[in-house]
């Protein structure tokens, strides 16, 4: 990477793609609006403040690394890259042999060299064990990535090793960095950006606390300046309040009833109601009654509540959380950070309430909305 990072350094324009399978691509794991590769321009724009670099995506969900051969002309060799980070084996494990692994992947590290790229080869991800990628097939695959760096002399980042790592040291915290049992979420996005970035600069970049994207409001707000209709899906209270909350347009509301729910159930409804409802806005506020059976079945239920309250692949509305405090005053129980954590984790928006705050709850659920929808229409000139 020593001629790579003297470019870095210089100021040249330097483009990097990552190429991979749905974990580089971009989903509703991670909130639609960006993954690790966005992270990785920011944790390598922050250990070099010099650098002048391009990010392009070329993750594609369900791909094996022969799938990826057959799209690498136009979706990473035409971009001209000065460096290819690649990371394949999620689906490889379930649909090709350690030998065609091994084989697709080295045309691809071929390909790249071929046109002047450098290449990274990269580990997927540590699994929660399930029949279809158990964890030690996984591991036999990421020995096989292991060994075409050594073999082609090919610097690797080994995020497997990392996450691993991480799970040994701290499982809670691991789990927290997971969307489902292979998928991370963007607090996993994070962890892998830092691990690339290392690998190419030799130097540890943190991204924690690294804020979601601005302009939370984009889609609805585009909607108002225009003034077409707005549909929204909210939990109560703010179902009966959103005509006030947004502050003009034509607001058509749809109320997601959460009165004796548990978590589970909620969990059921986003499932089978938000895709196909498509609406403009969601504004998750669970209440604390939800029941659950355990910690476990906690954080999934949260996960996946704000998993279907997204569209599948780059954001096509805006989901808005409201955390308990807001609706329900304080509680300083663990399972308030954990949903503070699980927001951040899903590179989301949360409304809460700072500790001394005695507003009514839809005030500042109202205030929230006019501070970013009036900051945003002040940064586009409106």
């Amino acid at each position: 990477m020593t001629s790579l990072m003297a470019k870095l350094e210089s100021g040249k324009p330097v483009r990097i793609v990552c190429f991979g399978d749905s974990v580089t691509g971009l989903y509703y794991h991670t909130g639609g609006r960006r993954t690790y590769t966005d992270m990785l321009g920011l944790a390598l724009r922050k250990a070099i403040p010099s650098a002048n670099i391009s990010m392009h995506n070329a993750g594609i969900s369900g791909n094996t690394a022969m799938a990826g051969l057959k799209r690498i002309d136009r979706d990473v060799l035409d971009k001209k890259p000065d460096l290819v980070t690649v990371m394949f084996g999620l689906n490889d494990m379930t649909r090709q042999s350690l030998d065609q692994f091994r084989a697709n992947l080295e045309k691809i590290v071929v390909s790249c060299q071929a046109i002047g790229a450098q290449v990274l080869l990269c580990t997927p991800n540590a699994v929660t064990d399930t029949p279809n990628r158990p964890t030690a097939k996984l591991i036999q695959y990421c020995a096989v990535i292991r060994d075409i760096a050594k073999a082609t002399n090919v610097p690797l980042c080994d995020s497997y090793a990392a996450f691993d790592e991480l799970r040994t040291a701290d499982q809670p915290q691991w789990r927290l960095t997971m969307s489902d049992p292979i998928h991370p979420n963007m607090g996993g996005h994070r962890f892998i950006a830092e691990q690339i970035a290392k690998s190419i600069t030799g130097n540890s970049v943190s991204l924690i606390g690294t804020p979601p994207p601005a302009d939370p409001l984009r889609h609805i707000r585009q909607l108002l300046i225009v003034g077409k209709p707005v549909r929204v899906l909210a939990m109560p209270p703010y179902d009966r309040s959103m005509k006030t909350i947004l502050p003009t347009g034509s607001v058509k509301t749809t109320r997601w009833n959460t009165a004796r729910q548990s978590l589970p159930q909620i969990e059921e409804t986003a499932r089978i109601t938000v895709r196909k409802m498509k609406p403009d806005l969601v504004l998750l506020a669970v209440p604390r009654s939800a029941s659950f059976a355990s910690d476990e079945e906690f954080i999934k239920a949260h996960i996946w509540i704000q998993n279907w309250s997204l569209s599948f692949g780059r954001e096509a509305w805006n989901c808005v959380i409201v955390h308990p405090s807001v609706t329900e005053g304080h509680d300083n129980r663990p399972p308030e950070t954990t949903i503070r954590n699980l927001v951040s984790a899903h590179d989301l928006h949360l409304i809460d309430r700072m500790p001394a705050d005695q507003r009514p709850a839809t005030e500042i659920v109202r205030d929230w909305f006019e501070g970013h929808l009036n900051s945003a229409a002040l940064s586009n000139g409106r």
